[in-house]
This record gives C-alpha cells, sequence and structure tokens, in this order.
C-alpha cells in the first residue's frame, strides 16, 4: 500500500486526533470567546481581511440560493458591510455584532467556510498559548510522524485553517510535533471532496500523485483523492463513524486502526 510513498498526507479529525477534540472542546472554546474576541480586535487588520471574506462568502451564498440564515435577534449588516473584494474594498466598517450571528450559525451548520475557519483558528491561538488547549492526539501518531519524515514527507490537509493545523501540532500532548511536518493546506488548495484538491497538493509538494498516500476516516474525501491517482487508506479509530466493511463501505479502500502497522 506505501510502496513508492514520497508524499504521507493526513486528515486530523478523526484520523490523527479523536473527534471529540473538535466536538467537545475546540468548537466549544471558539463559541465561549467569538464576541469577545471580535469587540476586541475589531480594528486589527487581519480580523477586518476575515470578515470582509466573511462577507464575500455570504452574499455569494444569498445570491445562489443557498443560505437559510436569518439575522433574527442580530443586527441586520448595514448598506455596504457585507460587500468588497478584501478587507480595503469594505465599504462602511464592519459589523462585528452583524457577523457573530452568522458565524454561530454556520458553526451550528459544520460549514467549511474559509473566513469562519480562519478566524476560528485566530481564537485557538490564544487559547493554546495560554494552555487552556492542548492538541489531543491518538498515541501511535508521534511514532508514525517521526517514521514517515525520516524516509518521506509528510503534510496536513484538513478544513480547518493552516494556521489552526500548526497549532494543533506545535502544541500537542506529546509536545512539538511540527518538526516532522513539510506542509499543511486547507479550504484555500479546495474542498476535500474534489479530486482536483489532491492533484494541487501533490503539485504544490512536487510529487506525483501516485506517491502520495493519503488517509482519512471519511470516504467521500478518499474516493476523490483515489481519482486523483493518490494512495488511499480510510483510518478506523475509536470513537469515528462506523463503516460496514461486508457491505462494501469501504469503497476498496485499505483499512487500519493504528499507523503502528504501516
Amino acid at each position: 500500500m506505501n510502496a513508492g510513498t514520497r508524499l504521507y498526507l493526513l486528515d486530523i479529525e478523526g484520523t490523527v486526533a479523536p473527534i471529540s477534540l473538535v466536538t467537545e472542546q475546540l468548537f466549544p472554546y471558539a463559541r465561549a470567546h467569538f464576541a469577545e474576541f471580535l469587540e476586541e480586535n475589531i480594528a486589527d487588520s487581519g480580523i477586518r481581511a476575515d470578515l470582509a471574506l466573511l462577507a464575500e462568502e455570504k452574499l455569494a451564498e444569498a445570491e445562489n440560493g443557498g443560505s437559510s440564515f436569518s439575522f433574527a435577534g442580530h443586527p441586520e449588516p448595514e448598506a455596504g458591510s457585507w460587500r468588497g473584494e478584501g478587507a480595503a474594498r469594505v465599504e462602511e466598517p464592519l459589523r462585528h455584532d452583524s457577523a457573530l450571528g452568522y458565524l454561530l450559525w454556520l458553526m451550528d451548520q459544520d460549514r467549511k467556510s474559509t473566513a469562519l475557519k480562519s478566524l476560528q483558528g485566530k481564537i485557538w491561538k490564544a487559547g493554546f498559548e495560554s494552555g487552556e488547549l492542548k492538541g489531543t492526539m491518538f498515541a501511535d501518531v508521534p511514532r508514525a510522524l517521526e517514521r514517515w519524515a525520516a524516509g518521506a514527507r509528510v503534510a496536513i490537509y484538513s478544513s480547518g485553517s493552516v494556521e489552526a493545523q500548526q497549532l494543533l501540532f506545535r502544541h500537542s500532548i506529546y509536545g512539538d510535533l511540527t518538526p516532522h511536518i513539510s506542509g499543511y493546506f486547507d479550504t484555500r488548495t479546495g474542498v476535500k471532496t474534489a479530486s482536483a484538491s489532491y492533484a494541487a497538493i501533490a503539485a504544490a509538494m512536487n510529487v506525483a500523485p501516485a506517491e502520495v498516500l493519503f488517509f482519512s476516516d471519511v470516504v467521500r474525501e478518499l474516493d476523490p483523492a483515489r481519482e486523483a491517482g493518490c494512495q488511499t487508506c480510510l483510518v478506523a479509530r475509536e470513537g469515528n463513524a462506523p463503516v460496514n466493511i461486508a457491505n462494501g463501505d469501504t469503497h476498496g479502500h485499505p483499512r487500519v486502526e493504528s499507523f503502528d502497522v504501516l
């Protein structure tokens, strides 16, 4: 399965870290701190850029008829506050109180919004650096990263922002694991259900798709990776959604329960 592998590409949630890390630690922490964080940092250029991108995402979704979000209970955005191409194009000051309701709604819907993920990453940064948050990972992960990095390269591909990924591995319960990781990719590369995303990662890491081994706990992510020409592996961890092997739910992807067998 891993013959000729030059790049080990890893999903995070359900693959290197338990799903509970996100659902029980990271998401609740971001939700609890969003209002205070936006109010205190609204003048920061990076925050304003994230909110401008959020505005563009909201506008595009509304124009495509894809959003059912209502501003009930939150101030409706003023004219100009949801438009623009980057922070410099926003016509009026961004309303963090307007953005808050939409951000919380996106979290409730588990939307893979690039702007949301970037803002969450900034909130988590404070939590990791203060020691309130720790990157909980499976015990076999540090051993595998060290082993794989000795003869190839390791990269991460997650819907969480690159900054959030780096924080997770830098502040893991096993210490700083970032020296073993050569690249990080998020939704700016593309969605994880599109084969073009995996081809783009291979090109960015200067390897052929056939030299990439992608690990995920989600079959609908593994399928497009295989379509792009990558090797794939379904990771079955405790707490993950069950996959019925007898019914062919693995779609032919090799399956492992621990990285120690590789």
